[in-house]
């Protein structure tokens, strides 16, 4: 029943095949869907397909998809896990600066357990600044990620991620506390992160490509389309299942408000791309 296998966060068991729930929410991320009762049924749909793995944050909106994850699945099913994130904060002006300090860290957490309904969170990544598609910048994380060990160790938090980073703050971050996934920009056609993401699948730590089809700018290729065509599936799908057979270590979160693209994208994760397909998508760097 779950899409795409398995792999572990930490002592978790999850899908491959995710769900991120971040489109849930208004134009913009901001503000509620218009049609709440349909995003409703896209996270339900979710879990009776086997989706065991949510990426969401209370950020999102600000607070809208952590309130709508609760109101569809509360009480949570023993095998679903949520993954949340934290950094960053939402201003009026649909800004997204950084939140890093002591104080909005730890306010960034109550406020995912209260939104989510949860005395423990399952994942909790840091998310550092920098624009998407722009590789992280060079500071310490060791402030920040300090702080949300310290929560880890007063109950609050099960497990660590980290989110936008590179392998120097990954090292760093180890060195306090476990890392059980990395979320960084990865898809068929941004590869900057291979390193990175070959390294973590040495050491058995998930990757968790975000903007898997493209993000807010869809991915669009002659290349991918004719490899579509020769498997009879969507180029939304064949991006996917590269993504899949990539490497084992990753773990999909792509995201939608529709029930049917909740379909089609579940779907691919049964999709076997032959080695020729392969070997035109891998080109595509």
């Amino acid at each position: 029943m779950s899409p795409g296998g398995t792999h572990t966060l930490g002592d978790l068991t999850v899908s491959r095949m995710g769900y991120g729930a971040m489109r849930l929410s208004g134009p913009g991320i901001w503000g509620p869907p218009s049609d709440r009762d349909a995003a409703i049924a896209v996270l339900r749909e979710a879990v009776e397909l086997g989706v065991t793995h949510i990426d969401t944050s209370d950020f999102y909106g600000p607070h809208t998809t952590n309130e709508l994850i609760r109101e569809a699945l509360h009480p949570y099913p023993d095998s679903l896990h949520i993954v949340t994130k934290v950094g960053a904060k939402r201003t009026p002006d649909m800004g997204w600066p950084s939140a890093l300090s002591r104080e909005e860290l730890t306010s960034a957490v109550h406020d995912n357990l209260r939104n989510l309904g949860v005395d423990v969170l399952d994942v909790v990544n840091l998310r550092l600044a920098g624009e998407h598609g722009v590789f992280p910048i060079p500071v310490s994380i060791t402030e920040p990620f300090e702080v949300l060990a310290e929560l880890q160790q007063q109950g609050l938090i099960r497990h660590l991620g980290l989110s936008h980073v590179s392998a120097e703050q990954v090292k760093e971050a180890r060195s306090i506390a476990p890392v059980v996934c990395v979320q960084n920009e990865y898809n068929v056609a941004n590869r900057a992160n291979d390193g990175l993401l070959d390294a973590l699948a040495a050491i058995n730590i998930p990757f968790v490509p975000y903007f898997p089809l493209g993000g807010f700018t869809p991915l669009q290729s002659g290349v991918l389309d004719d490899c579509a065509r020769r498997v009879g599936a969507t180029p939304m799908q064949v991006a996917l299942a590269w993504l899949l057979q990539r490497s084992p270590n990753i773990l999909l979160i792509p995201g939608t408000s529709s029930v049917r693209h909740l379909h089609e994208n579940v779907a691919a994760a049964k999709l076997e791309l032959p080695a020729d397909v392969v070997a035109d998508l891998d080109a595509l760097a």
